[in-house]
């Protein structure tokens, strides 16, 4: 960099599958480097709730990417859409279903994708979910993938507050059982499947702690 010269402030692209520690991390990297945050999963959920809430079938492609085309969706301070806070509305199990049958859809992640971008015009922003190191970002200036064992992911899923489970071994094992069915589908969605990007950083989180990752 020539004397003088402002440095351009990065996009970094964090994928992986849920409970790998993307959001955690992400959200720490964020905090330390100035930079935005965005979590794209939260976007996908907020279609899903707000086609729930409009009685719209979620199968239905044309009318989902519609209304994720007309809809507000603020991620500045948990998760609004339109006039709603829907923080922790959309942090169920049912909207993690719901949200995957959306995100299936090309043409819903299309729109999305297109907002995702725009997040990301002026650089500065950590953004997370399971394609922003292959679509939405695929020329990120830094990309990692996280990644951990079915059942340590289960386990943290299980744990975290911001998502409706119990903390009991039975509830542990049904979220174990809905992760996978989860990862199938975003595996082998059509549109943007998860996949690591070849370029990527692979960090295992089993056995790290967060700050060992962020570091």
């Amino acid at each position: 960099m020539f004397p003088g010269m402002a440095r351009r402030a990065l996009i970094i692209a964090i994928d992986g599958p849920s409970g790998a520690g993307k959001g955690t991390v992400a959200r720490a990297i964020a905090a330390r480097l100035r930079y935005r945050y965005v979590d794209s999963g939260a976007m996908y959920r907020a279609v899903a709730w707000k086609s729930r809430e409009a009685g719209l079938d979620l199968e239905d492609a044309a009318a989902v990417a519609n209304l994720a085309e007309r809809m507000t969706i603020d991620l500045s301070h948990g998760v609004r859409v339109d006039d709603d806070d829907i923080t922790s509305a959309v942090r169920t199990g049912e909207m993690d279903t719901a949200a995957a049958t959306v995100a299936r859809h090309p043409a819903v992640r299309a729109v999305l994708v297109r907002r995702q971008r725009e997040h990301g015009a002026d650089g500065g922003l950590v953004m997370e979910g399971r394609d922003i190191g292959t679509v939405v970002f695929p020329d990120a200036d830094v990309k990692l993938y996280l990644d951990a064992s079915p059942d340590e992911r289960a386990r943290r899923r299980a744990r975290d507050p911001t998502h409706e489970v119990s903390r009991n071994a039975a509830d542990v094992q049904s979220v174990a059982e809905a992760l996978a069915a989860r990862d199938q589908s975003d595996r082998t969605r059509a549109a943007s499947p998860l996949v690591r990007a070849p370029d990527a950083i692979y960090i295992d989180t089993t056995h790290s702690a967060v700050e060992d990752v962020v570091h």
